[in-house]
């Protein structure tokens, strides 16, 4: 028997009565167990089947944005549903322009499950960091979004969002070295630095790369509850709190400053190494960059960036 199909069984049913049972009264008042305010809005579940996820992939999509998610789904265990419903709580597949292999980060080779044009009707879809979307890509996220009950991005998935402009008014987030950039690029954006996860009704972001792990589990929280989301992490040993604190990312809250002794690139905010990275003069000062690409940027509009919080 494999990891998933032991999961799936009895395993799966033990596992979630080891969990006390947490206070209604902190559900009903949408809080987590530290009184964190939590959004109630519960999403409905079938009363029978599974919920269909969409991962919508190209090439660079990166790997942990979307297996994350796909890891959280696929542990879903339904143990009310008992032995003789053993379908999975969530269906997955992945979503791309045609049924070629995509290169995903790091050069693993994905061949997707559907293309644009034959994909099932998505409940929840999932954007991951990658390369430019296509306009074929944004159309489809247009179009399938408006009969999803999530759609949700991680890290600078929110980007292909934004492109799609379907967070136009909404308060979102990315990966902390994005703040700039997703409010530079989509001034409608109300970006929140410090944010693990935003929900804005029907859709949702999630900070950098891990962070997608806790809104999954978030999602699964909505539909199924706090038993059943607290179940899953367990099963996959995943320690993690953010899931339960949308503003659990405060580490990353504060606008960095950069100084002669410890320089950040400013396209990105992120650290960079002054003996090798690029550099360029403006206005007497020397910037120094984490790439050549950044370093142009700035070069086309210097006090755009030095002026962007």
């Amino acid at each position: 028997m494999n990891r998933r199909a032991l999961f799936k069984g009895g395993a799966a049913l033990g596992c979630v009565a080891a969990f006390p049972l947490f206070s209604t009264r902190w559900m009903a008042a949408g809080l987590d167990d530290n009184a964190t305010p939590l959004a109630p809005s519960p999403l409905k579940p079938p009363a029978e089947g599974s919920i269909n996820v969409a991962f919508l992939i190209s090439d660079g999509a990166v790997i942990i944005d979307f297996c994350g998610p796909w890891e959280v789904f696929q542990d879903v265990s339904l143990p009310a549903r008992g032995m003789q419903h053993m379908h999975d709580a969530f269906s997955l597949y992945t979503v791309a322009e045609s049924v070629k292999p995509i290169r995903a980060s790091a050069g693993m080779k994905i061949l997707p499950d559907y293309t644009f044009a034959n994909a099932p009707q998505a409940n929840v879809i999932v954007i991951p960091a990658q390369h430019d979307a296509s306009d074929a890509a944004l159309a489809w996220l247009r179009k399938s979004s408006t009969t999803a009950d999530i759609t949700m991005s991680v890290c600078t998935g929110a980007f292909v969002l934004a492109e799609a402009g379907l967070l136009r008014g909404k308060p979102a987030t990315t990966h902390h070295s994005a703040y700039k950039s997703l409010g530079m690029e989509f001034p409608e954006v109300q970006v929140k630095r410090g944010a693990r996860f935003v929900e804005a009704g029907t859709i949702a972001t999630a900070g950098g790369l891990s962070s997608g792990i806790d809104l999954a589990l978030r999602v699964v929280e909505r539909y199924y509850g706090r038993d059943v989301a607290t179940a899953t992490a367990y099963q996959m040993e995943y320690q993690g709190e953010g899931w339960k604190n949308p503003n659990s990312n405060q580490a990353y809250a504060a606008v960095r400053v950069s100084t002669d002794e410890h320089p950040l690139c400013p396209v990105c905010d992120m650290d960079v190494e002054k003996a090798t990275s690029p550099t360029a003069v403006y206005k007497d000062k020397t910037y120094y960059f984490c790439m050549e690409a950044h370093k142009e940027l700035f070069l086309k509009s210097p006090d755009k960036y030095l002026n962007a919080i």
